[in-house]
């Protein structure tokens, strides 16, 4: 055996094949990258004077445009026919509602007015008959005696078809009483004192006129015309008054049976009517 044998050597181990090749490669690879740019290096790039033309767009935009702003309009146009046409619709619809409420409303007036006028005429008929049977007993009366002196003659002058209610009434108070009623009917006008319209004094003066006795005018002065009397001893022919002896507002003729003929308003006119209905003040006779 050697005497070296087992002496370590100093030298370092060799490298592989490989490892030395893949260091060769790379650094001839780095080497020809500088030996490139090195010559490339000096020299310097052109500048590029070609001008890309960009494709021309408003023309087509333009176009677009138009046509939508076109429709537009168009759809507005439509939308204010729309509505004119509407509202023209409406305004027909109302003036035809208007129009039938009227034609109902005139009908039902002319209607009315035919209703009124058949009223009238059959109202004036009856007046017209009423009025030809007072003056016939107006007439009559007119031959009655002038004065109460005549008592008796006065009643047998009174006409046989005077109301029973003054059955009980004799001489110039019986034509008295038959004069008031036969007035019955007639209108009421302020100041009346005939033949067809009286005020409440005008009939009692006209009444007492027929058996030739003067009354005043007035109601206050026909309340003392007369002797005061008791509503409880009245007699046909008395003067009934409301309000004050002297002060009355209202007179009428008593035609017994506790009834009462007056021109009361202009409501009512000429009536006959019950003492309760509206009771008197007090009475005066005159007869």
């Amino acid at each position: 055996m050697s005497h070296t044998a087992h002496i370590p050597s100093h030298r370092k181990p060799r490298q592989r094949a490989s490892k030395s090749a893949l260091r060769a490669g790379v650094a001839g690879g780095v080497l020809s990258t500088i030996a490139v740019a090195g010559a490339a290096g000096p020299a310097q790039a052109e500048p590029v004077t070609q001008t890309i033309e960009m494709p021309t767009i408003t023309s087509g935009l333009s176009t677009t445009v138009a046509a939508s702003a076109q429709a537009t309009q168009q759809v507005a146009l439509d939308l204010e026919t729309q509505a004119r046409e509407d509202a023209a619709a409406e305004s027909a619809a109302k003036k035809a509602k208007k129009a039938k409420a009227e034609a109902v409303r005139k009908a039902e007036a002319e209607k009315k007015a035919e209703a009124a006028a058949k009223a009238r005429a059959e109202a004036e008929a009856k007046e017209r008959a009423e009025r030809a049977s007072r003056t016939a007993e107006r007439t009559t009366l007119s031959a009655a005696p002038s004065s109460s002196s005549s008592g008796n003659s006065a009643s047998a002058s009174a006409p046989s078809s005077a109301p029973s209610s003054s059955s009980n009434a004799t001489g110039s108070a019986a034509s008295i009483v038959a004069f008031a009623k036969a007035q019955v009917g007639d209108a009421y006008v302020s100041g009346g004192t005939g033949p067809n319209a009286w005020d409440c004094s005008g009939l009692v003066q006209a009444a007492y006129r027929t058996v030739g006795i003067d009354l005043p005018r007035v109601s206050q002065s026909q309340s003392t015309a007369g002797t005061q009397v008791s509503l409880d001893n009245l007699q046909p022919g008395d003067i009934l008054y409301w309000g004050g002896a002297g002060s009355a507002y209202h007179v009428a003729i008593y035609v017994g049976d506790g009834q009462f003929v007056g021109a009361q308003n202009s409501s009512t006119g000429t009536v006959q009517r019950s003492m309760d209905y509206d009771r008197p003040s007090g009475a005066v006779r005159v007869l």
